[in-house]
């Protein structure tokens, strides 16, 4: 491993972050006690470890707090840059479960002193293999210079921490009004549309038509779900929008004004925008295939 010289101090600079067990894995483990546990170090079975860096692992996993029954738990030691700019983020991965745990794909999030968002990441925590239970694993995460937020590699109170809203399925994010509007079967459906939705990208967000509807007035209804692939809440408060008929026409453009409409972390939101008559560019579009889209500046 080409991680040991990275690990060639004891003093500790990052804080710790910790989760409840259930957040993470698909388990509701339910601890006989209640008492705190104390980790004890554990390598990578792929490790030889050398004698001397023995000694700065174990000064390290034994100066970390105890943690609670049933915790999952990220401890951050220190930070290296490489020559090419990349944050090289040393910490213990630390379980108080009673059985081993392998972990998947997660995002983790370097935060700074007062929780901000440094940098972001998914890591295949399936890498560092089988934690044994009770146990702290020394590990580096790489956040390259293209994930980072910041200029600046913070030194002093920054953490690693899990993005919990990253391992939780895409859902429908549904307003009050739409709950009281909608029956359960409708619902239902929404539901099953957005989960044959193609997966978003990391930070992605779009927009994707469900419903049209043309109104006694001469009015076009287009229902669409806001798409929020980021790992934080989005707010949106002025939306444009295009129409296009199955020909490829413009049929209606018009900019929507949102009272701070809120889209959760990775859920899509449905939404109704009105087209007056007075946006239509077409008396009768050909709507039996149709898009909806954000016009590009």
């Amino acid at each position: 491993m080409g991680l040991f010289p990275f690990f060639n101090k004891t003093k500790k600079t990052g804080k710790d972050s910790t989760v409840q067990s259930n957040e993470l894995l698909n388990d509701d483990a339910a601890s006989l006690t209640t008492e705190d546990v104390q980790t004890s170090l554990s390598y990578h079975p792929s490790w030889t470890v050398p004698k001397e860096q023995q000694y700065v692992f174990s000064f390290l996993s034994n100066e970390l707090d105890p943690l609670k029954p049933n915790q999952i738990s990220l401890s951050g030691i220190d930070i290296d840059q490489s020559k090419k700019g990349d944050w090289l983020v040393k910490a213990f991965f630390r379980s108080s479960l009673s059985q081993p745990v392998t972990m998947g794909p997660a995002e983790l999030l370097l935060l700074g002193a007062n929780d901000e968002v440094l940098a972001a990441k998914e890591f295949d925590l399936a890498e560092l293999g089988e934690i044994p239970a009770r146990s702290d694993r020394p590990w580096v995460f790489t956040f390259e210079k293209n994930v980072q937020r910041v200029e600046q590699v913070p030194t002093e109170g920054w953490k690693i921490a899990f993005n919990v809203q990253s391992l939780v399925p895409h859902q429908l994010d549904l307003e009050q009004t739409w709950k009281d509007a909608l029956s359960t079967e409708q619902q239902d459906s929404l539901k099953q549309i957005v989960s044959s939705l193609p997966k978003l990208k990391d930070r992605e967000v779009n927009f994707s038509g469900f419903q049209i509807k043309a109104q006694d007035e001469g009015h076009l209804a287009v229902s669409l779900f806001i798409r929020n692939g980021h790992s934080q809440h989005i707010t949106l408060e002025q939306l444009p929008l295009e129409l296009l008929d199955a020909q490829g026409q413009m049929i209606a453009r018009g900019s929507f004004k949102l009272d701070k409409l809120q889209v959760k972390a990775n859920t899509s939101k449905p939404w109704t925008f009105i087209f007056p008559k007075e946006m239509i560019l077409i008396e009768q579009p050909d709507l039996s295939k149709w898009t909806i889209r954000v016009p590009q500046q």
